[in-house]
């Protein structure tokens, strides 16, 4: 996980952290179904899901979020999972126009960006249980002629290359016009093939498999890779493999068009030329399987915790995609396949992703101990907050 600060805004759908330090504490009500109003006013609401979750990472998170929106962010929601039961608080408002607080019945929707890619390698990883796909096969294998440009070769770069951030491909999000909020308010819509060649017309990063540089672009081809593959639409695969069987009812790749996020959602912003901005309606196909998707916190606390399980993807191809590759700029996170991962100070291991999107900053993952954590800020904020600490809050016993 990179300690580069977030910038105020650009399209981005990369992975990104929040890190800040922790100094504000409330009491944790001891009944399920409280609520607490800081001094700022700001509401922290508990479900009223029966608590399994350990009072004292409740108390915890509580302090955590609570800090976020008293930092500024307009709005903060988190997820825990521990012992079967899942539940979530929230701090700060859904909407700054009226000031509401953000209803956690039914579960929010937010998009969650770069953790698309998480739910991309995986596909891949079924297509090679199947042996549709091999990882070090060259893309031209599957996408004959595709990848053509200056130091860019698809007959060199392979598949396991895309989705370790190995390939050498240049960035999409480095293109001016690669901007999804810009691009729903003039209504432009692209194809992935349209947003390759865009991206073609810079030149290769490095050498396939010099050196790791996270990069949508690889994933915007590794997409590519399963619907040539199954002849089907990526939505449909996604679907049919992940959200169905796994029951993730609510988490959806929205199509070409589809600005608004379906309710019930909070409002996601970002500053613009100095001005805070409302960005919630924003063009999917820009980002596309690289960082479009959108989804709840339990949705994705349950997606990781049946990754980790195997549920997903076979064993074989598991120990893959989670096998660290490369290690983070900056960072004690090391990165697979389109997953992260990261020991933390109590000695367990977290696997996940963040992503960050116009007007939403996500981290989701999971241990191999049960519990799982998604915490959503809507948007993104000035100072990083310390990851690791909220981590470890998190999924500490």
């Amino acid at each position: 996980m990179s300690r580069r600060p977030l910038t105020p805004y650009r399209p981005t759908m990369r992975i990104k952290p929040i890190a800040m330090p922790i100094a504000l504490a409330l009491a944790l009500c001891a009944t399920a179904g409280c609520s607490s109003v800081p001094d700022s006013g700001s509401p922290a609401v508990v479900t009223t899901t029966p608590i399994s979750v350990s009072p004292e990472r409740v108390s915890l998170i509580r302090d955590d979020i609570d800090a976020l929106a008293r930092s500024g962010i307009a709005g903060v929601i988190a997820t825990l999972t521990e012992n079967g039961q899942t539940m979530s608080l929230t701090a700060g408002v859904a909407d700054r126009a009226t000031d509401e607080p953000i209803p956690l019945d039914p579960p929010q929707e937010v998009r969650v960006g770069s953790i698309s890619k998480t739910f991309v390698s995986s596909i891949i990883m079924q297509l090679v249980a199947e042996g549709r796909v091999r990882l070090d096969d060259p893309v031209d294998t599957y996408l004959p002629g595709l990848l053509v440009g200056d130091g860019v070769d698809g007959k060199v770069i392979t598949v396991r290359q895309l989705l370790q951030h190995r390939s050498g491909l240049p960035e999409l999000t480095d293109v001016p016009e690669v901007d999804e909020y810009r691009a729903g308010l003039e209504g432009r819509r692209y194809t992935p093939g349209q947003e390759i060649a865009m991206a073609l017309r810079l030149p290769a990063q490095f050498a396939p498999g010099a050196t790791f540089e996270y990069t949508n672009t690889n994933y915007i081809v590794a997409a590519m890779i399963v619907e040539k593959v199954t002849g089907r639409g990526y939505s449909d695969e996604l679907s049919g493999r992940i959200l169905t069987p796994e029951g993730l009812s609510g988490t959806y790749l929205p199509a070409a068009g589809e600005l608004d996020i379906r309710p019930p959602h909070p409002q996601g912003y970002a500053r613009i030329d100095g001005v805070r901005t409302d960005v919630t309606r924003s063009e999917p196909s820009v980002p596309w399987a690289a960082g479009a998707l959108v989804s709840t916190g339990a949705d994705l606390n349950r997606f990781y915790l049946a990754l980790l399980a195997g549920r997903i993807v076979a064993d074989a191809q598991l120990g893959e995609m989670l096998a660290p590759a490369s290690r983070m700029p900056d960072s004690t996170m090391n990165y697979g396949m389109g997953i992260g991962s990261t020991q933390l100070s109590c000695g367990a291991e977290y696997f996940g992703h963040t992503g960050g999107i116009a007007g939403f900053v996500t981290i989701a993952g999971a241990t191999r101990e049960g519990r799982a954590v998604t915490l959503t800020l809507t948007e993104p904020p000035e100072q990083s907050p310390d990851v690791m600490l909220i981590l470890g809050h998190a999924l500490c016993p």
